[in-house]
């Protein structure tokens, strides 16, 4: 079980444990939370929300006393079964009835380095290889000849039911099933959107931002424009004046700047979107499992009361790049037009790897991996900005609450491409933030990208340790 997605307030209206106890409450009257499902421990929940593990226990007591939950001993507490919440379930079911490779940063000259510090590297030496090689035997060892067939066009229906109740759980995403796309990479889905939203739209791009999308769009959208972003993201007020219909942004971990987006830059966006019918948002929601401070940042879908955000998600950074498996959750509005333009497309996942993977979810292996890696993230994380301490007194350092890299500005005046070459003369590779700029090179502080994912913990430290000396 995922720890839950829920969004307290501290404005002394109601208190903590209520607000937990009320959350909890809802998700199984709703059929969000299933009978028989483990809920997080109360030193998990309350680590994980940052309250007092006392307030965590007085909510899971109220649920306990009303016959919501039920404890077992040394195993920790589950949903009770109570049928007529289920049958309630189904009704509300009826009547709604892979960026993968985020930083596009530009191909330098192949030459001989020591240290990459990209910001797109994982570590895949702690994949659990041996747990996927059974659930991939224990799959292929039955004659299930309907892996074989042709699946649904969005995907197989229980992958997208694990893949909806994942993303409630871990990212407050309000969907059905229905409304998840399953494809292969971002950009099998953002290509899709020519054909839901078509091609007579403008969209608006953060600068900085994701150039692979940038160019995906720029290939069939009538319109494309750049919109700065500042201290809290995207600037709505300049997305206001830009013509754009509809905006590409990164709310939880801006790629490249590390800026979240707090909760007034959000709702002003969201208003934007209602400002008229053909305006939507597209959410990138590329790593937000790796986030080292502060409470839980929920996806702006979760915010979204009008239908106007389209969330698109992936494993790739969680799992591994060869997954190739991304999704996409389209709101109510926009499923007819998928349907009508795009719904006999067939599915790019095959129906093998979608059931691997879906029962790698399900049978907690997925949270068991994203929980040793976020332990491990962090660990190099925190080796590295321990070694970048010497260097702050010249630098300035940012996006360092969440994601798999930093940013590093100097304080001094000088250019960008110096200190790259500095780098490279020490056999480390650096990328400057400046290849991520939209069209014409940004007037900006000289800033390299630094991430640590795809280095051992010792090779940070000699890697940072040579930077030292030159930068």
């Amino acid at each position: 079980m995922n720890d839950l997605a829920i969004q307290l307030t501290e404005d002394g209206s109601r208190h903590l444990y209520e607000q937990i106890y009320e959350y909890i409450r809802d998700e199984i009257k709703e059929g969000k939370l299933l009978a028989g499902e483990k809920l997080p421990s109360t030193r998990s929940l309350a680590e994980y929300l940052q309250v007092a593990r006392s307030t965590v226990e007085l909510a899971y007591g109220q649920l306990l006393s009303e016959g919501y939950i039920e404890a077992s001993a040394y195993r920790g507490y589950y949903v009770c079964r109570v049928e007529e919440l289920y049958q309630m379930m189904s009704e509300l079911s009826r009547e709604k009835g892979d960026g993968a490779d985020k930083p596009d940063l530009q191909q330098k000259q192949q030459k001989a380095f020591d240290y990459d510090f990209s910001p797109n590297a994982i570590d895949m030496s702690a994949f659990p290889f041996g747990t996927w090689r059974k659930i991939t035997k224990e799959i292929l060892s039955g004659d299930r000849k309907e892996l074989f067939a042709l699946g649904e066009p969005r995907g197989d229906k229980d992958f997208r039911l694990t893949i909806c109740r994942y993303l409630h759980s871990s990212r407050g995403v309000n969907a059905s099933p229905e409304q998840i796309i399953v494809g292969a990479g971002n950009d099998y889905l953002l290509l899709l959107l020519q054909y839901i939203l078509g091609r007579d739209i403008c969209v608006a791009f953060e600068n900085p931002s994701y150039r692979r999308a940038y160019r995906i769009f720029s290939s069939f959208a009538s319109g494309v424009v750049t919109v700065p972003v500042d201290e809290n993201g995207i600037s709505v007020k300049q997305l206001a004046l830009s013509g754009a219909n509809v905006a590409y942004c990164m709310p939880s971990h801006q790629y490249p700047t590390g800026v979240v987006m707090p909760i007034g830059r959000r709702m002003e966006l969201l208003k934007w979107a209602a400002g008229a019918s053909d305006r939507y948002l597209i959410e990138d929601d590329y790593d937000s499992e790796f986030r080292y401070r502060g409470k839980p940042v929920p996806s702006l879908q979760a915010s979204d009361t009008a239908g106007k955000v389209i969330y698109i998600g992936t494993f790739s950074k969680s799992i591994a790049p060869a997954i190739r498996v991304s999704f996409m959750v389209l709101p109510p509005a926009l499923l007819k037009r998928y349907e009508k333009e795009c719904g006999f497309f067939s599915s790019t996942v095959s129906r093998i790897d979608q059931t691997i993977l879906n029962e790698f979810i399900r049978s907690g292996a997925f949270e068991r991996h994203l929980n040793k890696m976020r332990k491990l993230y962090k660990e190099k994380h925190d080796i590295l900005l321990e070694e970048l301490k010497p260097l702050l007194k010249k630098y300035r350092l940012s996006g360092e609450y969440a994601g798999l890299h930093v940013l590093l500005t100097s304080r001094e005046h000088v250019e960008e491409e110096a200190l790259l070459r500095r780098a490279e003369e020490k056999r480390v590779r650096l990328y400057g933030l400046h290849e991520a700029s939209l069209g014409p090179a940004l007037e900006q502080e000289a800033t390299l990208l630094i991430g640590y994912a795809g280095l051992g913990k010792e090779e940070i430290r000699e890697g940072i340790g040579r930077l030292r000396e030159v930068l």
